[in-house]
């Protein structure tokens, strides 16, 4: 080949600055959609419950509204450059400001939340659909010296992927624990609205009305601008409607949000919107959960807790001066951190999480009680209630099978265990469950005025016997008092049911029943 040749070769592989501006925005387009699609996911397990249902849905009208766009993209044959300028900021506006505005629907009408939430994802998902398409053919107009079809696709395709598979990871690990879910939807919606920037100065020969695009992409960039600054504000705003009193204490970790309020009549803790406890009356639900199977025991020594990252389960195990370990395994470290440090906080749970017998481990606890083969004399189970597969799977056959492995022979289990009033069939379940792993169950039940009335079941290979001693200095329980735990009335009395495996988790659906009727 001459020299002549190679030079009249050299230009149309040269990669030029348009196409290679084009192909990241694909990239940012990509990352941009994933964020917005995961916001509305998570926000709506947060407020809804049931995040595989919530997730399910939510990717699925994604989905489904991106296809939409991609068949409308047909329609847009002239200006490709405009209508892709235009979708990038109405992309930045709508998904950069939904979880901001979701929350705030929440907070001011409930009731129109769900409809909010699938209107504004599915239109999301219309204008992603019909960005791609665009690039595509924008790229295949300006660039036709260089693509072949097949070859233009694949390209696109794996700039999409991979923003995709950068968000996909930041999203859990960075963005939500650093920016929150309202922060992190702003930043994804000025880097759309930077796409559209960026388009305007490179294609700034062919667009028609550019003063008209500039001023629309200035609008645009600062309305994303203050909504980022104001983003505290909102959330603060939201959480302080929603919650009725101060909030103390708010953030989002890679587990869950955890908020923690404060009023005149006292603190309260709340995990994705759940009440965990009020300081007014969790004296009655932890003293509750943790006596009746140390004192029945006698004499425990290595004491295991799971879940109860606040220290308040571990708080009443040290009120027995034999005990000699408390192992505490909690997922999240934002709890154990919160209670180990927050004065307030340290104040309620007695400063337990810093007792020299304490040994704190952040991990799930199906997957440490598999890896670790330690016996325990008691063993307190401390879990939110199974509102969703991923609480769920710690009320199966195949979890309780693992308690049992560690449990010594003449050991007892407690589990907490929603509420016998309103959730009777998901408490006696529970119940069932435990006894298909071989293991006697003792239900009883105490009335929290913040939860109202409030099931446990205790667990061993041995039967029950009442305590003849407990600790000095309880506010609730006493000794006269016990017998009547463990006295179920006609409208609690149990129920027959199945047993919760993993492979069904049956257990998540009923309790989602019976909850829902309750409100």
């Amino acid at each position: 080949m001459s020299h002549r040749d190679l030079a009249s070769v050299e230009p149309a592989s040269r990669v030029r600055p348009a196409e290679v501006a084009l192909l990241a925005s694909v990239f940012i387009v990509a990352a941009c959609g994933l964020v917005y699609e995961l916001a509305a996911g998570a926000l709506a397990s947060y407020l809804l419950g049931d995040s595989i249902l919530q997730f399910s849905t939510v990717i699925g009208s994604y989905l489904f509204a991106m296809g939409v766009g991609s068949y409308l993209s047909r329609f847009f044959e002239r200006q490709l450059v405009a209508h892709f300028l235009r979708i990038e900021l109405l992309v930045g506006l709508v998904g950069g400001l939904m979880p901001a505005a979701l929350f705030a629907l929440h907070t001011l009408a409930a009731g129109s939340f769900r409809f909010a939430l699938y209107l504004m994802v599915f239109t999301v998902g219309v204008l992603v659909g019909l960005e791609i398409p665009l690039v595509m053919r924008i790229l295949k107009r300006h660039f036709r010296d260089r693509y072949a079809l097949s070859h233009l696709v694949s390209q696109v395709l794996t700039f999409d992927y991979l923003g995709a598979l950068a968000v996909s990871i930041a999203f859990p690990l960075l963005l939500v624990p650093q920016l929150g879910l309202i922060r992190s939807g702003v930043m994804f919606g000025l880097l759309n609205a930077a796409v559209a920037v960026w388009a305007l100065w490179l294609f700034r020969g062919e667009l028609r009305h550019r003063l008209a695009h500039a001023l629309a992409c200035a609008l645009t960039v600062a309305a994303l601008a203050a909504a980022f600054a104001g983003a505290e504000r909102v959330s603060t705003w939201a959480e302080d409607r929603f919650y009725g009193d101060t909030i103390l204490y708010s953030e989002t970790s890679a587990y869950q949000r955890v908020v923690v309020t404060a009023s005149h009549v006292g603190v309260r803790l709340f995990l994705n919107g759940n009440l965990q406890f009020h300081s007014r009356d969790e004296y009655r639900y932890h003293e509750a959960l943790v006596h009746p199977a140390m004192a029945a025991h006698g004499a425990p020594k290595q004491v295991l807790v799971l879940g109860g990252g606040d220290g308040m389960a571990v708080r009443e195990v040290l009120k027995h001066p034999g005990v000699e370990r408390v192992t505490l395994v909690e997922l999240d470290p934002h709890m154990t951190t919160l209670f180990a440090e927050q004065p307030l906080l340290r104040q309620l749970n007695a400063d337990s999480l810093h007792s020299p017998k304490l040994r704190l481990v952040n991990a799930d606890a199906f997957t440490w009680l598999e890896q670790n083969a330690a016996l325990f004399d008691v063993i307190v189970i401390d879990f939110p209630d199974p509102t969703n597969f991923a609480i769920g799977k710690l009320y199966t056959t195949s979890f309780y099978k693992l308690v049992d492995e560690h449990l010594n022979a003449g050991g007892y289990a407690v589990v907490q265990t929603t509420s016998p009033l309103i959730a009777r069939k998901s408490f006696w379940t529970v119940a069932t469950t435990l006894e298909a792993v071989g293991l006697a169950t003792t239900p009883y039940h105490a009335h929290v005025p913040s939860f109202g009335e409030w099931g446990f079941i205790l667990a061993s290979h041995r039967p029950y016997l009442m305590p003849t001693a407990l600790p000095p200095g309880l506010r609730f329980l006493n000794l006269q008092g016990l017998p009547a735990l463990f006295d179920f009335p006609p409208d609690m009395t149990r129920l027959p049911t199945g047993v919760n495996r993993l492979s069904n988790q049956m257990l998540v659906q009923t309790y989602e029943e019976e909850w829902g009727k309750a409100h």
